[in-house]
């Protein structure tokens, strides 16, 4: 398995898999950008959205996309970032009402929480149901490894 580090963040790689963390280019001088994670068990395109815009619609049935994008400071103690700790994901929390861009056949989640003090949204894109359940044991054992420094 592959690591990846960088801003406070590490995890591990399955093999076939791709992952980055980075963060996006300010687009004014006061602007403060966040860490983004995307992982994919598929070749990520060099040009894609934080949530996957350029990355989902070319998804097939047996892939997953990982986003784990990291909210200000000023989300501390928001209701919304409430769950503490890096979640685990499972079946029933996919829909495919739960997608930032509904797809044919595709089905995402969403989990905002707070870890090491910072506050997270995982968002997941399953490439279909068939094949879900090997998706969130995947997803699980990449979440199992993901380090994430105050």
């Amino acid at each position: 398995m592959r690591s990846l580090a960088a801003h406070g963040l590490a995890l591990g790689v399955p093999p076939g898999w791709e992952g980055r963390i980075q963060r996006r280019g300010v687009s004014f001088p006061v602007e403060r950008t966040r860490s983004v994670v995307h992982l994919a068990n598929f070749a990520l395109p060099e040009q894609r959205d934080d949530f996957g815009g350029g990355v989902t619609p070319a998804m097939r049935s047996p892939d997953v996309f990982v986003v784990l994008f990291e909210y200000g400071p000023e989300s501390l103690g928001a209701p919304l970032f409430a769950s503490k700790g890096v979640p685990r994901v499972t079946a029933d929390m996919f829909g495919s009402r739960r997608l930032q861009r509904p797809l044919p056949g595709q089905l995402g989640c969403q989990h905002f929480f707070t870890a090491g003090g910072r506050p997270f949204c995982l968002y997941v894109v399953a490439g279909s149901r068939a094949y879900l359940p090997r998706i969130v044991a995947d997803v699980n054992a990449v979440l199992a490894g993901l380090d994430i420094e105050p």
